[in-house]
């Protein structure tokens, strides 16, 4: 139960940050994916400028909407929006780090790394099509597993969540049926299952339910001590999740071209390439309401870049190269403007 903790305390910090914050702090919400990127590098801000970062974890959906309500100087969610939604918006949106959703489970005699799944059998588990873990497609993947003859139970996000679409647009992409039945989005409409608010909620439900399956953030499956499932890549590959697996998905990512980077990284070639990574972004108005606010944002994710790649490493996510921040910072600078025209962000900041 150490493990389980750190969690149960982050969604305390999390119904904190609904209060009012101090005039100082800067306020955002949305990704419960980065939040425990962004509770470290909170931390280690305040303490070098004194300034607090009142991030509530309610799910991208939430921050999506917070920020198209102006009630938070930035939003956050792992779905990144289109070019075409953010023009009409009034929006920009940039990525900040990399991480992947993870399939854990509650097994008894199973441990990290002991099965493997690929796309198909996981779409499979979530539509409702496989129903117990001695199935024939579960044992044929894994012929040395001692697998029970017990129910599985799925568990799924019942928010709006951007580890929910980076989840659901892979399996979109390895099983026609779920592409058809279910598709991808921050929300969808779940065959079976139980939901669960936020990686917190998935990650704490699958550890006190015996037979559990469910998805989080490999983060939230590190430090809760979850039994993690291995996986068979595009290339065949079977890969366990980590930096360097994610750090392969995101290889044939052209951040530079994207159109307000708008980049999907699921399902990516590669042999070393973890099947289920993603990008998590931050959504900012061009001309925000209170430009000093913004401009500290920025003057955040800005030290975020430069100081905090050794704590993203840390927890597992992979920082963005030094060429992709120079064209976030580019962009800032470019398109982020007070109501006077004047940019709020130069790379003097």
């Amino acid at each position: 139960m150490k493990h389980m903790k750190t969690f149960v305390a982050v969604g305390i910090l999390a119904a904190a940050t609904l209060l009012p914050a101090a005039a100082a702090d800067i306020s955002g919400a949305g990704a419960t994916f980065p939040y425990p990127i962004y509770a470290k590098w909170g931390d280690a801000y305040k303490k070098e400028t004194g300034i607090g970062i009142n991030y509530q974890s309610i799910g991208s959906g939430g921050g999506i909407k917070q920020i198209q309500n102006k009630t938070v100087t930035f939003g956050a969610s792992d779905m990144p929006l289109t070019p075409a939604n953010l023009t009409k918006d009034g929006m920009i949106q940039f990525p900040t780090v990399i991480g992947g959703d993870i399939p854990v489970v509650n097994i008894e005699g199973i441990k990290s790394g002991d099965l493997k799944f690929d796309g198909p059998t996981l779409a499979k588990i979530y539509l409702g099509e496989i129903k117990s873990w001695d199935d024939a497609a579960i044992k044929k993947l894994n012929p040395d597993a001692k697998l029970p003859g017990q129910p599985i139970v799925v568990v799924h996000r019942s928010d709006g969540s951007g580890t929910t679409f980076i989840w659901a647009d892979y399996l979109s992409k390895v099983s026609a049926d779920w592409k058809s039945k279910v598709g991808a989005n921050t929300s969808v409409e779940w065959p079976v299952g139980i939901g669960a608010k936020g990686n917190e909620g998935v990650a704490q439900n699958v550890a006190n339910t015996k037979g559990a399956i469910g998805y989080v953030e490999y983060a939230y499956a590190k430090q809760n001590n979850l039994t993690v499932v291995n996986m068979i890549n595009k290339d065949g590959k079977t890969v366990a999740p980590n930096a360097a697996s994610f750090q392969a998905a995101a290889a044939n990512a052209d951040w530079e071209k994207a159109e307000n980077f708008y980049v999907i990284l699921t399902d990516q070639p590669g042999a070393a390439t973890w099947p289920i990574a993603g990008a998590t972004f931050i959504l900012m108005y061009k001309q925000p309401q209170d430009a000093a606010a913004a401009s500290e944002a920025l003057k955040y994710f800005a030290w975020a870049y430069a100081k905090g790649s050794k704590m993203a490493e840390d927890l597992d996510y992979v920082p963005l190269p030094k060429n992709v921040v120079s064209a976030i910072q580019n962009v800032w600078t470019a398109q982020i403007k007070d109501a006077s025209g004047k940019a709020i962000f130069t790379l003097s900041n």
